[in-house]
């Protein structure tokens, strides 16, 4: 089945570009365009898209505001956000309001194509380095995980998931099989209650159950 992807940027010639290189790869369509984070909404109604793909900075509502409305919501399409610069604090910003991850703008084609395959299936596009690094220019939030009360063996499977590993990889690290991991990050989630594992990263970072400092890290989308 084809994804269905609606394109929202300020800059004509931008969603020109991005509808040029996406709709150049078998299964993805996009099938309508919004120049501001206000147009978000009309779009959802009218297009029912598996997908936005939106600019975080734009004139009146942003694309941080504009996730941050569609969040309020159960059900809506999920969320992968533009950027000019990968060390935009903006980006965090849109995580944190529930986006499900980040491309910049001059990416190679098939990184955007992919960036958007990864996020319409229902993945996290996770770059554990950049949310790093952006925890720690946010400094601590309170402890948000103390109340979750995780398990050990679930705040191990956290911290791995801080370092950018699948599921996969975190059961061969731990010796057990990828449902078993999968269970164990379904727990965090509902623990912790976030959405995904964008947000239960975040939430690490900011109640410094992470140091952002002295975190290991990989840079895998996964």
């Amino acid at each position: 089945m084809s994804i269905r992807l609606a394109l929202v940027d300020d800059e004509p010639l931008v969603r020109a570009g991005l509808r040029a290189i996406l709709e150049a790869e078998p299964g993805l369509s996009v099938v309508g365009e919004g120049a501001d984070g206000d147009d978000v909404q009309s779009l959802v109604d009218e297009f029912a898209p598996d997908l936005l793909v939106m600019d975080v900075r734009m004139p009146r509502v942003s694309g941080i505001e504009a996730t941050r409305r569609l969040r309020q919501h159960p059900g809506g399409p999920r969320v992968l956000i533009l950027t000019t610069f990968d060390s935009d604090d903006h980006v965090y910003e849109a995580l944190k309001a529930g986006a499900d991850g980040f491309v910049v703008k001059r990416a190679e084609p098939m990184e955007l194509v992919r960036a958007v395959q990864i996020v319409a299936e229902g993945e996290s596009l996770l770059y554990p380095a950049h949310i790093r690094r952006f925890a720690a220019r946010q400094g601590s939030h309170g402890d948000k995980l103390s109340a979750a009360h995780l398990s050990e063996r679930e705040r191990d499977v956290l911290r791995r998931v801080a370092r950018g590993l699948s599921n996969a990889q975190i059961a061969d690290e731990i010796f057990v099989g990828a449902e078993t991991v999968k269970s164990h990050v379904a727990s965090i989630l509902m623990k912790v209650g976030v959405r995904d594992r964008t947000q239960a990263v975040i939430a690490a970072y900011e109640s410094g159950f992470i140091e952002p400092n002295t975190a290991e890290s990989r840079d895998d989308t996964r």
